[in-house]
């Protein structure tokens, strides 16, 4: 299956829950492919003080729209990037996933979750060689050789395979109303599912679709879930790092208020740790 997305889009930070039931429930049945998909070329640049107004307007806008997607997401996220140290291109970020692909045995996965909390969580404005490199440490990649092919024509080539696909959109989307315009021209939305069993039939799902038409998708292309219970969350917090509460309640099937109470009586045990965001909050074992 093919995941398009940009690692600076907040619709795809909301899908995350959706993203990790899927590899819990499906496992080794699903071969991914991230495809990155380019979200901004150029942000503008601007001061914050009025130094570039047209560039700062800009930052504002972004920094509302993150804080409207955080609410009806519920996944926690800090805007003040856009105040503080905001993003130039989100083009670095993916050709910084691209590189990582080439090495880590996830495909890219951990390095986009790495970046994705370092935009959406942690204000680290990741547009520049050194900050991506520094997030290639902390998701113990080979920090040299992620370097030279950060730094590679091939890399470049298939970051703009990556942006081609993105923007053939097909006619399936379009009668949907799935159809994204930016000063780059058109494209599918953020995220997008695409998965083609034996049969070579694709199945499209465009934009955050509810996790029983994705988890429809995936069986219709020949993936079997797993039998086996779902975790609890010690489990999923050693399988996955860093976890929302909003990922918690979808991977580990607690719903409602039962992940938040079951997080909270792990940490009065100092089981799991608490990272507070602006917007939420981040679990991790202890």
């Amino acid at each position: 299956m093919r995941y398009l997305t940009d690692p600076a889009c907040p619709w795809s930070w909301t899908y995350e829950p959706t993203i990790r039931r899927l590899m819990a429930e499906f496992g080794d049945e699903l071969r991914w492919r991230l495809v990155m998909g380019g979200l901004a070329r150029d942000y503008g640049t601007s001061d914050g003080a009025g130094g570039d107004p047209e560039g700062w307007g800009r930052h504002a806008s972004l920094m509302a729209h993150w804080l409207e997607v955080a609410a009806e997401g519920e996944m926690p996220c800090d805007p003040l990037l856009w105040r503080e140290g905001p993003l130039r291109s989100t083009y670095p970020a993916c050709l910084a996933v691209r590189a990582a692909s080439e090495q880590a045995g996830d495909g890219g996965h951990a390095y986009l979750r790495a970046v994705r909390e370092g935009l959406l969580c942690f204000r680290r404005k990741l547009d520049t060689t050194e900050a991506l490199v520094e997030e290639a440490r902390r998701a113990r990649l080979d920090v040299e050789r992620f370097r030279i092919d950060l730094g590679s024509h091939a890399i470049v080539e298939a970051f703009g395979a990556d942006l081609e696909e993105v923007r053939v959109v097909p006619h399936e989307a379009r009668d949907l109303g799935e159809v994204k315009g930016s000063t780059d021209g058109e494209r599918v939305p953020f995220p997008t599912l695409v998965f083609t069993g034996e049969d070579g039939v694709r199945r499209g799902l465009y934009g955050s679709r509810p996790y029983e038409e994705v988890a429809a998708a995936a069986q219709a292309a020949g993936a079997r879930p797993a039998e086996s219970s779902r975790p609890d969350v010690p489990a999923a917090l050693r399988r996955f790092g860093r976890m929302a509460t909003g990922e918690v309640a979808a991977v580990c099937d607690l719903p409602g208020p039962r992940a938040a109470a079951e997080l909270w009586r792990l940490a009065s045990e100092w089981r799991v740790a608490r990272t507070r965001v602006l917007c939420g909050e981040l679990w991790e074992v202890a």
